[in-house]
Order: structure tokens, then C-alpha cells, then sequence
């Protein structure tokens, strides 16, 4: 799995002009891919690495703060672009596959605790945010 994670102090993400996900107070955006290799422990360790990782402000996490997270699937985090002008998703899990770890991850951070909202698998999206800082991580399992 892969996950671009983001500071903000506010976000949303929409489908067809409604929000369906919104942080209610600053918090951290997680932009997460899913390959073939995954697995659902895969996810629950990412999931770990996410809401432990100290980028808050004073280096804490979300597990210190309770902060909460706005998790976006997003398959184009798996795009090759070694090769001319269009990228390649062969590395990125098809929707039957990737969806049921995307949900693994968001459940696996409301077991630890997490306050977290998502998008909608699958759905054009259209994602707000302010980041703070700015922070901007990539995480790889």
C-alpha cells in the first residue's frame, strides 16, 4: 500500500457537488493506493504507521491528539510514467481488490481510536484541503 498523507487544517471531498467527507477540526488527509500484493494486514500496518506518526503540531500524532483523518482512496498513487506520455496502472489493484483494503485501512484506524471520514471508492471526487505547513509524507509498506 501506499498513502501521500497531508496536514490540514481543514479539508472535504465531494462527489457531484455534495461533501462527503469533511474534517471537523484540523486533522490529516490520507491518500491511500492499493497494489496486488496487499493484504488486510498490510492495511492494519499502515494504518498503524498513520495514526502514530508524530507530524501534528509539538510532534504528536494523531493517537496523542485525537485529530482526525479524511481517508481518500486514490489508485493514480500506483502510476508508472517511465514510459512516454501515458502512465501506466498496471501496478495499481483493480477496484474488487483494492476497495475491500481501502476499507480495511479506515476500520483498522477507527479500531485504534481514530475519528476518521472518507470519500467514495470508485467516485470522481473532488478533494479541498488546506495543508499545514505544509507537511506532505509518503509512506510505502
Amino acid at each position: 500500500m501506499r498513502a501521500v498523507v497531508q496536514r490540514a487544517s481543514s479539508a472535504s471531498v465531494a462527489v457531484d457537488g455534495e461533501v462527503v467527507g469533511q474534517l471537523p477540526a484540523p486533522g490529516l488527509v490520507v491518500l491511500v493506493g492499493v497494489t496486488h500484493t496487499d493484504t488486510p494486514q498490510t492495511a492494519a500496518a499502515l494504518a498503524r504507521k498513520v495514526y502514530y506518526l508524530r507530524i501534528l503540531a509539538g510532534e504528536l500524532s494523531c493517537a496523542d491528539t485525537g485529530a482526525p483523518l479524511l481517508v481518500i482512496s486514490q489508485f493514480t498513487l500506483y502510476a508508472d510514467t517511465a514510459k512516454g506520455r501515458r502512465p501506466s496502472w498496471q501496478a495499481a489493484a483493480p477496484g474488487p481488490v483494492a476497495e475491500p483494503l481501502v476499507t480495511a485501512f479506515a476500520n483498522a484506524l477507527v479500531a485504534l481510536g481514530a475519528a476518521v471520514r472518507t470519500g467514495v471508492f470508485g467516485a470522481s471526487m473532488q478533494v479541498q484541503l488546506v495543508n499545514d505547513g505544509p507537511v506532505t509524507l509518503i509512506l510505502d509498506t
